[in-house]
């Protein structure tokens, strides 16, 4: 009599001590984040300087984009976890030493600015790695619980990081603030050295698949340049993220201009002032995080390429209609939508990335996906500045949902993106 073995369900991933511990680990790191951005605002804003507080908050956006890519690397070359654990201390030294200086002295504009860029550069480091860590944690099956669980962690910490950052600089300035996000990324540190990492999977890749998806290059790259250039390469020839990364460009690019800047200045124009933009943005963060907890709760999405792609083009609608409608409410339902939409187009397309890409090349892919997030597309701030000048809100939030819309659009029109699953 033949035994067949069966094999064990495997676990879902809010169950996962494991994962549980990545996910406290990224929710602390990301309410530091939030509260030294808080308290960098207001120490720049106390030199007295209008020109240096902007000086002050743009000066982090510059190692980002120059080292973006470069994290990626390193995450492929020491493994994401490393990476992770250390610029989480570093971020913990840097803010606690620029607390002890506030303490003794007041901040001047260069002392921000050296911070801003240091932290700047830690970020392009850890952002990569922490996105890359979710395959080496749980299996393929739950990557689309993972990102559901990480999209609901982030607009936590986003609501729960910016009023402890303000109470923090209310009780004691900025040097508080500074010394409570020091904190909290010591707090993900030993959650981070708990972490237990698997070794990927070999990819699973079809008869069809080319020679550049089924596996990395054999020969071994003798330096971080050519690491580089061989992920790119290894992105522009794969028939999945090369598009994947087309759409995140261009969705990036329609999104990020109207739904920051291009609110603030519709606020202006329509007299809905401070409280009216707040309600917008508490509609979108809504809608985000219903559309997060959807995913973490089913934890799979059949046909998720042909539905990240129509949750594109329904949410470019949604865009559009934000600069047309009369009343605060109803703006704020429409933000409540594109949040939604939006928020579950975001999730599936990371979860995409993350199950097609090599085990080799994660880092790299993952990179490039946050690049265009971080540093291309605050790019269209001042596109979306000087075009509302010209042409007022109603036909700029159009022009922006249509490029948004494009990114869906190209996502349908190619056969393997639009035929994308997930593991089940």
């Amino acid at each position: 009599m033949t035994v067949t073995a069966v094999e064990a369900p495997e676990r879902p991933a809010h169950r996962d001590p494991n994962v549980l511990r990545w996910l406290g680990a990224y929710t602390a790191s990301m309410i530091g984040d939030s509260i030294y951005f808080m308290a960098l605002a207001w120490a720049a804003a106390r030199t007295g300087s209008a020109s240096g507080t902007g000086l002050v908050l743009a000066a982090g956006s510059i190692p980002r984009a120059l080292l973006m890519l470069g994290g990626g690397v390193l995450a492929d070359r020491l493994g994401p976890r490393r990476v992770v654990i250390g610029s989480d201390a570093a971020r913990a030294v840097l803010v606690l030493v620029l607390a002890a200086v506030l303490v003794l002295t007041a901040p001047t504009v260069g002392v921000l600015v050296v911070v801003a860029l240091l932290f700047g550069a830690v970020d392009a480091l850890f952002l990569p790695a922490v996105g890359a860590l979710p395959p080496r944690i749980s299996t393929p099956g739950q990557l689309a619980r993972i990102q559901g669980l990480r999209a609901l962690a982030a607009r936590g910490s986003s609501i729960i990081g910016a009023p402890m950052g303000g109470v923090a600089v209310a009780t004691g300035g900025p040097s508080l603030a500074f010394a409570a996000a020091r904190v909290l990324f010591a707090l993900s540190l030993p959650l981070l050295l708990s972490l237990r990492t698997r070794p990927l999977p070999e990819p699973e890749t079809s008869g069809e698949a080319s020679a550049a998806e089924k596996a990395p290059d054999t020969e071994k790259t003798p330096n971080a340049w050519n690491d580089l250039v061989g992920g790119l390469r290894y992105i522009r020839r794969h028939s999945l993220l090369g598009p994947l990364m087309l759409v995140i460009a261009l969705s990036e690019l329609g999104f990020v201009g109207p739904l920051n800047l291009g609110l603030i200045m519709l606020s202006e124009q329509r007299g809905w002032g401070a409280a009216g933009m707040g309600w917008i943005v508490a509609g979108f963060a809504g809608g985000a995080a219903g559309s997060a907890l959807l995913l973490a709760v089913r934890g799979r999405v059949p046909r998720a390429g042909l539905v990240m792609c129509l949750m594109a083009l329904v949410g470019a609608v949604g865009i559009a209609s934000l600069a047309q409608v009369p009343t605060v409410a109803h703006a704020a339902a429409i933000a409540a939508f594109v949040g939604l939409t939006a928020g579950l187009a975001g999730a599936l397309c990371g979860a995409l990335v993350q199950t097609a890409a090599d085990p080799a090349y994660l880092g790299r892919v993952t990179s490039v996906s946050t690049f265009f997030t971080y540093a291309i597309a605050p790019l269209s701030y001042p596109v979306t500045g000087a075009a509302v000048a010209l042409w007022g809100t109603g036909p700029v939030f159009v022009v922006s949902a249509a490029v948004c819309a494009s990114g869906g659009a190209t996502g349908l029109a190619l056969t393997g993106l639009r035929r994308a699953e997930l593991p089940r």
